[in-house]
């Protein structure tokens, strides 16, 4: 089942589901980032190590990566809005786009005067767009 074939009610459950689920997860860090400045919090590495306490889940140590933490498939990857972000480069990455299935979100590569292209026929298509700059 797509997303956008389910109910606007079903999608809106699962995006507060989702927002829900993102708000108890917890930080990954690494093993011993937080007295280790060289290594960096941001950066999950996998537990190794016979005596590693977050590989052996011990009570106080922090917690491990596990499927379990997993967002719902049908909104996973999609933006809040519960629209499916794209990537534009060019005004003809707009063709076909479906304006109540997609929104779009246009490169930092592409340069102002491409960009005010891609914004008014992105607004005549009728597109919301997520990064329209100034």
């Amino acid at each position: 089942m797509y997303y956008w074939l389910m109910s606007t009610s079903e999608l809106e459950r699962l995006l507060r589901l989702r927002k829900i689920m993102k708000s108890k997860k917890p930080k990954f860090i690494r093993m011993n980032s937080w007295y280790l400045t060289r290594i960096g919090e941001e950066t999950w590495r996998r537990p190794k190590g016979l005596d590693n306490k977050i590989r052996l889940e011990r009570k106080g140590f922090p917690a491990r990566v596990k499927i379990g933490y997993r967002k719902p498939k049908l909104v996973r990857g999609l933006h809040p809005s519960g629209l499916k972000e794209i990537l534009v480069n060019n005004v003809a990455d707009l063709v076909g786009l479906d304006p109540e299935r997609y929104a779009i979100r246009i490169a930092s590569t592409v340069g102002r005067r491409k960009r005010r292209e891609i914004i008014k026929e992105a607004e005549r298509m009728g597109l919301r767009i997520l990064n329209p700059g100034r």
